[in-house]
């Protein structure tokens, strides 16, 4: 089945810059590679820690299909498909080749702050329109507008190509109460690290994640532990990481997880505007964590 691709680690990709702000492809196959060598589950390009907000289209085309050359196949791909102009985005599910794409991720849509039935309308002409299966994203934080449970169930009710959620409320009663009533095919995806591990224990199918960029081997090993009910193994993994988890997000994502690959030596530490690198405080404070993991930094 089309949903058993995204049970377990998947990884929402940064876009490695160089200094010159220009997208550094070396380095962007090299994190390839690691996260190839670290059983990732599928990957998610071109979303929000890939600061696609900031990418030209030729840029977003150019960064796909780089990723589609490099991983050929050997793990599904999920694009970043999502915004607050439904038209536009139906026009480019039409419009567009997503040859190699397994499925698109859609945020309900920001600054407009649409009423549930909006948000519903809005990812009803997604999904007539998609041809590939078509996962929710709900992140308040950063849309403003929070997508209740009885509407994500409408729409997993209503649409069988819309399989699953990426859930990043933060809200485990609103994500519980998803798992609860949802249908049983449809796939409830943490959207959040730090809370993976008890989400999984209460239904959850496995995580999009920003710490598994730099982790890949050892965060979808407590992922896959967690799946198969192995709990007290995986609690002792996650609690390895619980540190990381509020320093990646402090002064904002992805500036955390660029820190923390640049100090792994995989990327520069090079964001574009507006965000910026994390404060030193916050850079040194993941050094230290980095140093306890015995990672070389």
């Amino acid at each position: 089945m089309t949903q058993t691709k995204f049970t377990g680690l998947g990884i929402a990709l940064i876009t490695p810059f160089k200094e010159d702000d220009s997208i550094d492809y070396d380095a962007l196959g090299n994190l390839l590679d690691y996260q190839l060598q670290g059983s990732i589950d599928y990957l998610v390009v071109l979303g929000t820690t890939a600061e696609t907000p900031t990418l030209t289209e030729e840029e977003k085309k150019s960064v796909l299909q780089f990723v589609l050359n490099k991983v050929k196949g050997r793990v599904p791909i999920v694009l970043g498909c999502g915004g607050n102009n439904t038209k536009a985005i139906v026009d480019k599910l039409k419009k567009d080749d997503f040859s190699g794409i397994d499925a698109i991720l859609s945020v309900v849509p920001f600054y407009n702050k649409p009423s549930q039935e909006g948000i519903y309308q809005h990812y009803k002409a997604i999904a007539e329109s998609s041809p590939v299966p078509v996962i929710l994203y709900n992140v308040p934080g950063r849309t403003g507008v929070n997508m209740l449970p009885d509407t994500t169930i409408r729409l997993a009710r209503e649409f069988k190509n819309i399989i699953a959620i990426k859930e990043a409320c933060g809200n485990m009663d609103q994500i519980n109460d998803i798992i609860k009533r949802k249908p049983k095919d449809f796939m409830v995806i943490s959207g959040d690290d730090g809370i993976t591990y008890p989400l999984i224990t209460m239904g959850a199918q496995g995580v999009i994640s920003v710490i598994g960029n730099a982790f890949p081997k050892e965060f979808g090993r407590m992922v896959r532990l967690s799946l198969q009910g192995d709990y007290e193994s995986a609690r002792v993994i996650h609690q390895k990481f619980t540190d990381l988890f509020d320093l990646l997000f402090v002064d904002g994502n992805p500036a955390g997880a660029k820190c923390m690959l640049s100090l792994m030596g995989y990327i520069e530490n090079k964001l574009r505007l507006p965000l910026v690198p994390t404060r030193m405080v916050t850079y040194e404070k993941i050094r230290e964590v980095l140093n306890s993991l015995n990672v070389k930094c």
